[in-house]
């Protein structure tokens, strides 16, 4: 068998290539291998195969369109190193890189050898582009100083020495390209710390606004700036910072957003302009000065865009430099419009959550309760909001912003709203009108109502929910709000808060109800005394009547037999004041305290129909009392508020009409109502009927002590609950009585 022979000069070349190959691996991994090297290398690899030859790189400039500075050169046969070797605009070197293929002196007829090289005994030369992905990197001179023209395999091994210089200084290209661009990252990104921390360290929206604008103009180089917000009511951009020199203020404070111009543009559209040149169309036509004596000849704006889609306004910087800002800048700007919105955001929530604190202090809950409804529609953009409180199995409406109709009474297990209730989370629709778990469909489609997000409101320690709190967008608004956990978290926010109102109402009824008991206790026990004194004196002054009568009968017999008048008339006194004493004792026994033990209601609704002297016109009847919990209270005192109620019913109603009493269970109370469909109680009443000079029906009640609703609201006080009126004037009156649960409630000792 024959073996091929070996040429030891491509040995050689391939051991270059290998060793050229490795040390182009390592360019740029540890810093002790450059460009610089790895070209010397393949240089020095290139002269040495071909034995008798020279090699030279000159790398390429493609901006400048030129040769660079020589990067490595072997002389190795040459009589004298060459001078002014550097490539002539009209030589091989340019040829090659023009053409993008390898040049040899003795193949091109037009163009003579360098002089340079000439004159230090270049015959023959050779000139190889070094190109990587069409682009030119830089050219391989090699040089002979004989006549003898490259071999195929030599111009081969050239050939492969070029794609490795041309790979080393590709890839040192990119080394320093990737490095620059990680260094400006690592610039921005700094910078974007710095604007996390002026939020985080900043309260006041404008301070912060204005030192991202500082910042912005730095990292751009720009030499004005302004930020712009939108108005709550969306038609205009407000200037909220400026920045320049000699610039204090813009010529347009409130910029319209349907106004000709390049911010409004930005806004309305809602995307970022990048304009290298303002006197260019279409932008010379809509652009006008931050001032008239300012010229600026570029600009980049960008818009304040939520995470719900809303437009919180727009960062705008200028200047005088055309083609002042890069596609780089632009993403920068975006990524500081970004740290401003939650600027925006953050301190709008702040502000409105300041707000809220001094209304918990300052106003009742229901005020609390309808700012939080119009915070709701200004922090998420919603079209309108609801709160709704649970009241046993129904959702009950409190409030309700916007103009849009909600319904009164939700069912809890049937309702959007009480998903959320019973899963204690927030519930989100994408559209409602189509959403089986919303109650009031037709609300919906007549309103056109789309998304909602409705969250529960949740005490702590795990406690059952006081209701919910929705917001709703419709077709015609951005309708975004629930596409972010920001959303939520506001919501929640907003819900927290009206917790607390609920909670903060309830403490100040349980402190004023205390605070009226133990006033009405103190009150009783100084009548009680007074009254017990009364009933002594009393006693001894009337309760003398008929013993004196007794004796005047028992001594004037024969006067009182032939007087019928005399005799009918001391009978009537004796009555009377037997009468007057038995009503008196009924009466102030009211004043002694009461003895608290488990009550039936109905019981004691019962007692007081049988009490009450009904006309044949009015029917009194009783609803689901027999369902109640048992009450702490005093039997014969709640039959007595009943009897009053009732009286005060069957009065209003002139002798026809209809009187129901029903009642439901709480958690700790029982509300039992008397409602009647007589001529009803103006509203602006309610809050004076129940006091002690305002009742008029004494005359008409024999043996009361005719104080009318005073005396109502005085028992239930003292039986620890309360009473409150409904009516609107015109449709009847409803009385609600709130009676602590016996099972909730100890009994006293």
């Amino acid at each position: 068998m024959i073996t091929p022979r070996t040429d030891p000069l491509l040995l050689e070349a391939l051991a270059s290539l290998n060793e050229i190959g490795a040390t182009v691996n390592q360019i740029g991994l540890d810093g002790s291998v450059s460009v610089e090297t790895t070209l010397d290398l393949i240089v020095q690899s290139a002269a040495r195969v071909l034995s008798d030859a020279s090699a030279i790189i000159f790398t390429y400039d493609a901006e400048h369109e030129g040769f660079g500075h020589r990067s490595s050169i072997s002389a190795n046969g040459m009589e004298q190193p060459p001078t002014g070797d550097e490539p002539r605009p009209d030589g091989l070197g340019m040829r090659a890189i023009a053409q993008r293929r390898r040049v040899l002196s003795y193949e091109e007829k037009d163009i003579t050898i360098h002089p340079g090289m000439a004159k230090g005994g270049a015959k023959i030369m050779g000139c190889f582009p070094l190109i990587v992905a069409a682009q030119p990197l830089g050219a391989l001179y090699v040089i002979r100083q004989d006549e003898r023209q490259f071999s195929q395999l030599e111009l081969l091994m050239l050939e492969n020495f070029v794609n490795q210089a041309a790979m080393a200084i590709y890839h040192t290209h990119n080394l320093i390209q990737v490095r620059h661009d990680l260094a400006r990252k690592e610039e921005e990104l700094t910078r974007l710390r710095r604007a996390g921390l002026l939020i985080s360290s900043r309260v006041r929206l404008d301070e912060t606004l204005e030192s991202i604008l500082q910042m912005a103009m730095e990292v751009t180089s720009a030499h004005y700036g302004i930020f712009r917000l939108m108005d709550k009511n969306g038609l205009t951009l407000n200037t909220r910072a400026v920045a320049g020199e000699h610039l204090a203020r813009p010529l347009v404070e409130a910029l319209p957003l349907n106004s000709n111009s390049v911010m409004a543009w930005v806004a309305r559209h809602r995307r970022p302009a990048c304009i290298p040149d303002l006197h260019e169309a279409p932008w010379s036509q809509i652009y006008y000065p931050l001032d008239a004596s300012l010229e600026m000849r570029s600009e980049l704006a960008v818009p304040l865009i939520g995470a719900n889609g809303r437009l919180e306004g727009v960062l705008n910087l200028e200047s005088p430099t055309v083609a002042a800002f890069s596609e780089d800048d632009s993403h920068l700007l975006q990524a500081l419009a970004t740290q401003a919105v939650i600027t925006i955001q953050e301190v709008s929530l702040l502000d409105a959550i300041q707000e809220v604190a001094h209304l918990l202090l300052t106003q009742p809950y229901q005020k609390v309760l309808a700012h939080l409804a119009d915070l709701a529609c200004n922090l998420l953009d919603a079209a309108t909001s609801a709160i709704w409180s649970l009241k046993g199995q129904d959702l009950i409406l409190e409030v309700s912003s916007g103009g849009y109709q909600h319904a009164d009474c939700l069912p809890v297990k049937s309702s959007l709203a009480g998903q959320a209730v019973l899963n204690r989370s927030a519930v989100i629709s994408e559209d409602v009108r189509m959403d089986q778990r919303f109650n009031r469909v037709d609300l919906a489609r007549n309103q056109d109502l789309t998304r909602a997000l409705v969250v529960p409101l949740l005490p702590g320690n795990a406690q059952s929910p006081l209701g919910a709190f929705g917001v709703y967008s419709t077709s015609a608004g951005p309708g975004h709000f629930a596409d972010s956990e920001w959303d939520k978290k506001v919501l929640f926010c907003l819900a927290d808060y009206a917790v607390l109102a609920y909670q903060n109402a309830a403490r100040q009824e349980a402190l004023r109800a205390a605070q009226e008991q133990r006033s009405m206790a103190e009150t009783f026990a100084a009548v009680g005394d007074i009254a017990s004194n009364l009933l002594h004196q009393l006693n001894n002054k009337v309760g003398t009547i008929p013993v004196r009568i007794q004796g005047i009968e028992d001594k004037c017999q024969e006067a009182l037999a032939s007087s019928p008048y005399l005799l009918r008339n001391l009978d009537e006194i004796e009555r009377c004041a037997t009468e007057a004493m038995e009503s008196v004792r009924d009466s102030l026994s009211q004043l002694r305290p009461i003895r608290l033990e488990p009550v039936i209601v109905s019981a004691c609704v019962a007692d007081a129909i049988q009490y009450t002297k009904t006309p044949l016109g009015i029917k009194i009847s009783m609803e689901k009392l027999d369902r109640l919990p048992l009450v702490m209270a005093g039997e014969r005192t709640l039959t007595l508020v009943f009897t009053n109620l009732l009286e005060n019913a069957v009065d209003a109603m002139a002798g026809q009409g209809i009187v129901i009493v029903g009642g439901h269970a709480e958690e700790d109370w029982v509300i039992v109502s008397v409602s009647d469909n007589g001529p009803g109680i103006a509203p602006k009443l309610h809050e004076h009927i129940f006091d002690l000079n305002y009742s008029g029906h004494g005359e008409s009640r024999p043996n009361k002590l005719g104080f009318g609703l005073w005396w109502v609201k005085t028992l239930v006080t003292r039986l620890g609950g309360s009473v409150g009126v409904e009516s609107d004037g015109e449709h009847g009156t409803t009385f609600q009585l709130r009676l602590p649960r016996a099972d909730k409630h100890t009994k006293p000792g």
